[in-house]
């Protein structure tokens, strides 16, 4: 079966894309690194989000050893407007993928890995269980490595994402990606308060868990509606905030609206911070991985120092 990219835009108009500003520029990269990272990703024949969706980033995170893994397969059963992923029907699960990936988390000494997913809606719990069993089996193979997981919304699956919070991730994530304005047009197969709601549960089940979500800006949202969904989110108790530039991938993907300029993410990561998230994190190429490890031990670091504050108080 031939798989279609984003198969609801193809009688669409063509979306000319904007041509990047001088401040998105991606960095140098070791690559000796680069190349042994791609070379243990490829031998095990894993996916990473970082290929599949074609992220900004690939260059430097590889040469640093980071890449984010994809789970699940890399076909998507919905059709986001903002996404590089291939839509389409799925192959079965890979039920060696747990070893596979724990496996490569051990050659690539990471201190911290990073799991994602495509969306699973062809399966009774989402994939839940999947997640689940990769990080039991990562945890058995490397003890010391703190795990963050960034999951699908489990729409419509029940209480399937209480498995994946049974697994105690130090990290939960789920992006929220944009406001709910835009919801219908970006992400006409999911439901903002939906999303909201998934990670409000993840904080009323395990206060230990920090919890996470992502938001791109220049889809056509304005500042308030921003500020709204910051307001919905630390509302659910979420602990850490991105904010990054949406990057329009082709001419049949949703149109970019425009280019924030790095004064805007500093703005905004003030008004972030000001609401009372842990962590933000603010800039043209913020995405959800992006330093998660160096992220991940300032989380940590501003918990204790926020745990030490209300001892003495």
């Amino acid at each position: 079966m031939m798989k279609i990219r984003h198969p609801e835009k193809i009688n669409k108009p063509i979306n000319p894309i904007k041509k990047k500003p001088n401040w998105i520029r991606s960095k140098l990269i070791n690559s000796q690194e680069f190349f042994l990272t791609k070379n243990i990703i490829n031998r095990l024949k894993l996916k990473t989000v970082c290929q599949e969706a074609n992220c900004p980033n690939i260059a430097e995170c590889w040469s640093k050893r980071h890449a984010t893994f994809l789970i699940m397969g890399e076909t998507c059963t919905r059709a986001c407007s903002f996404c590089d992923v291939i839509t389409g029907k799925p192959k079965p699960l890979d039920h060696l993928e747990p070893l596979k990936i724990s496996t490569a988390i051990k050659k690539l000494n990471l201190k911290h890995a990073v799991i994602t997913s495509v969306n699973r809606d062809d399966l009774i719990d989402g994939g839940a269980n999947h997640f689940y069993k990769i990080i039991i089996e990562t945890r058995k193979q490397n003890p010391e490595t703190t795990i963050e997981v960034l999951t699908p919304d489990f729409l419509r699956k029940g209480e399937s994402y209480k498995k994946v919070i049974e697994a105690k991730p130090d990290v939960f994530n789920h992006n929220i990606e944009t406001v709910p304005g835009l919801y219908r047009q970006v992400r006409p197969g999911s439901r903002y308060f939906s999303s909201v709601e998934l990670l409000r549960n993840v904080k009323k089940i395990n206060k230990n868990i920090f919890t996470k979500s992502g938001l791109m800006v220049g889809l056509g949202e304005n500042k308030d509606e921003i500020i709204q969904v910051m307001d919905d989110l630390r509302s659910a108790e979420v602990d850490f905030l991105t904010i990054g530039q949406y990057l329009q991938p082709s001419v049949k993907h949703h149109p970019l609206d425009r280019y924030y300029n790095p004064e805007e993410f500093d703005e905004l990561k003030s008004i972030a911070e000001s609401k009372g998230f842990l962590l933000v994190s603010s800039s043209p190429l913020t995405r959800s991985s992006y330093h998660a490890d160096e992220d991940f031990a300032e989380l940590k670091k501003k918990r204790i120092n926020q745990t030490n504050a209300q001892s003495i108080s």
